[in-house]
Formats: C-alpha cells, sequence, structure tokens
C-alpha cells in the first residue's frame, strides 16, 4: 500500500512540477516489450519518463540504475526496489560478471527497461554524448524487444543543478518511432543510427 501510494504521489507531483507532455510521435503507447533507450541530463530522467508512460505501461517498465547509488539503506532502496521496481547494475564490473545480466533477466520475465545509452548525466554543452554499448548487446541478445528513442527536453532546465526548487517550464517527452533492425549491422554502425535517430526528435534549441 505505500509504494502504491509513494508511485501515485511521485507521478502526479513529476506532471505536476515539470507540466509534462508525452509526444507519441512515432510510436503509440501499447503494451509492447521495449527498450526506452533517451537523453540523461537529470538525475529526475527516468523518474520523468516512467511517470509519463500510461498506467498500464508503467506497471511493466523499468528504469535501469546503478546500484552503487540507490542501493544504500533508506529512502532511495525503498524507492528503486518498491516503487519504481528498478533493475540496479553493478557498475564496477567484478570481474567474470556479465553487467548486462540484470537487463537480460528482466527482459526476458517480460518487462520493458528504460535505459541511458550515454552511460552518465550529458553536464557539457553537447547535445548528446556518444553511446555506450550496451544498448547494442542487448540489441543484439533479444532482437524481438522494440528499441523506442525517447527525448526529455527541458527537465535539465526545470531543475538546474543546484537549485532546490523547480523553474516554471514546460517539459516534452517525445517517443520516436522503433529502431529497425538492420541484418548483420556492425556495433559502431548500429551505435551511431541510434544516437542519429534520438538526436532527431530533440527540438532546435536542445
Amino acid at each position: 500500500m505505500l509504494a502504491a501510494l509513494t508511485a501515485f504521489a511521485i507521478t502526479s507531483a513529476a506532471r505536476l512540477l515539470t507540466g509534462a507532455r508525452a509526444l507519441w510521435l512515432g510510436s503509440t503507447a501499447q503494451a509492447t516489450q521495449r527498450l526506452y533507450y533517451a537523453n540523461h541530463s537529470s538525475h529526475g530522467d527516468f523518474v520523468l519518463l516512467w511517470a509519463s508512460l500510461p498506467p498500464e505501461l508503467r506497471k511493466r517498465t523499468r528504469p535501469v540504475a546503478g546500484a552503487d547509488y540507490w542501493q544504500k539503506p533508506g529512502v532511495r532502496s525503498f524507492l528503486i526496489n518498491n516503487v519504481f521496481n528498478g533493475v540496479l547494475v553493478d557498475r564496477e564490473r567484478k570481474e567474470g560478471a556479465n553487467p548486462l545480466q540484470a537487463m537480460l533477466d528482466a527482459l526476458d520475465g517480460g518487462d520493458s527497461l528504460i535505459i541511458f545509452p550515454e552511460g552518465t548525466r550529458n553536464l557539457g554543452d553537447e547535445p548528446l554524448l556518444p553511446f555506450k554499448s550496451g544498448l547494442y548487446h542487448l540489441a543484439q541478445a533479444r532482437p524481438d524487444v522494440e528499441l523506442v528513442p525517447v527525448w526529455i527536453a527541458n527537465l535539465n532546465r526545470v531543475m538546474p543543478k543546484g537549485r532546490a526548487l523547480p523553474l516554471p517550464l514546460l517539459c516534452t517527452l517525445s517517443f520516436g518511432a522503433a529502431l529497425e533492425r538492420i541484418e548483420g549491422e556492425g556495433k559502431d554502425a548500429f551505435l551511431e543510427r541510434a544516437r542519429n535517430a534520438l538526436l532527431a526528435l530533440a527540438p532546435e534549441e536542445a
């Protein structure tokens, strides 16, 4: 009960504070297993994307997050495990461990995922950092899962670094068309194509 009430409070607050709008530009809000991959400029990115999904999709969509940050005892651990049902990854990459295994297990369980292929928050002037290889390997391992780019606009301006209260700016989340699969495509070509598909959703001022 507490987790459900907290989820309702978070989704309501996210929409109220950011005026978030979900724009389904190339795909529709349907119950299809997906990897939603997005740009990353704020700690609130996955919360806003998760909150912007219809309830029936949100129940089966899990954000991927770093265990080192979220698994500390207290509020963070409660939120990521009980509210967001997050997939926690070990960013220290212990020898012999597959860093993608937790994500693969979640996909095999029928869930969709929210991932950020840049690998870290982009705090620079470039609109999008080069993608890490994880997206490619997930796409190769689970070819039936749709890859849907999502551009998150203005959240870094609503909650700039060091500010406790949000600024009154409208946030938009643009959901693009699922990335087509190309037989035999190499890693570098795939990652560049996936990155360009995400950049194509960015507003000109981004």
